[in-house]
């Protein structure tokens, strides 16, 4: 590990300015500490804030910036607002991520930045990821894969460095937790982070609501699955979710897994994904 660390320390020293697409996550936080030891005050963190996005997820942003002392710059962009994401077509990522890297791109237009980053790993290869695509169009780097690292490596570094993240779960977009063609609404996002909530208020650590329309399906760390099946667990889940608009809460009993909607999607051609 030293080595790709060394790699990845590399990449940043003879950059005179970048910008590090920023969600405060294990990824993008461990990018961002490396490249402001490499760089100090020539790196600009940016993180996009939206309804798609976890609340707590932009106070982490802010207090991991913060603890690493890095230069940071917070904008709103409503993602519900691009043409044809609500819609949540299968390359809905990639309309996520075009906007995401426009935004990084006219910042660094307006602030004389020569490099866009981001905390793409080497195990992100390996699943669907149209966001990609977008990226490339934005000449976008991802220093992590250039070194070849792993998640697993990033959050050993992690911990070794002292980064609070190191074993944070995986928080993607709130709109990861609808199926492909079911339409996003502000009230859905609001049903879905409610139930989030109070999972992890009752002490889950890793949970998704799935929505499937009247349904919740509730994917749980297998070790915590047990917990859901107490008479006095469900009853008050199931109150609960009726309040938030579900007319029934499912458990999933294959657990959790990050990205299961992406189960038997078939990534469709490039020239359809634009």
């Amino acid at each position: 590990m030293d080595t790709k660390l060394a790699r990845l320390q590399a990449i940043f020293t003879p950059m005179r300015s970048v910008i590090v697409a920023f969600s405060g996550g294990v990824d993008s936080s461990f990018l961002l500490r490396v490249a402001h030891e490499a760089a100090g005050d020539r790196v600009l963190a940016l993180t996009t804030t939206s309804p798609t996005m976890p609340d707590e997820d932009l106070a982490s942003a802010r207090e991991i910036a913060d603890l690493i002392g890095a230069r940071h710059l917070v904008i709103s962009s409503n993602e519900l607002e691009i043409p044809g994401y609500a819609a949540n077509p299968l390359n809905r990522c990639y309309l996520c991520k075009h906007n995401l890297f426009t935004v990084c791109e006219q910042k660094a237009a307006e602030l004389g930045i020569e490099h866009i980053v981001d905390g793409l790993n080497l195990d992100d290869l390996r699943d669907y990821r149209p966001g990609m695509q977008a990226a490339a169009e934005k000449r976008v780097r991802h220093p992590l894969v250039e070194a070849e690292l792993s998640k697993q490596e990033i959050r050993e570094l992690s911990k070794m460095m002292g980064l609070p993240t190191w074993d944070r779960p995986a928080s993607p977009c709130l709109s990861s937790r609808f199926p492909y063609g079911t339409r996003i609404t502000l009230e859905r996002l609001h049903q879905v982070s409610g139930g989030e909530k109070l999972l992890r208020s009752m002490g889950f650590r890793v949970v998704r609501v799935r929505y499937h329309g009247e349904v919740a399906r509730l994917e749980v760390g297998r070790e915590e699955m047990a917990r859901l099946l107490e008479p006095q667990i469900g009853e008050l889940l199931s109150r609960e979710f009726r309040k938030l608009g579900f007319r029934f809460v499912t458990l999933d009993l294959g657990g959790f897994r990050s990205g299961s909607l992406n189960e038997g999607v078939v990534a469709p051609a490039p020239d359809n994904q634009a």
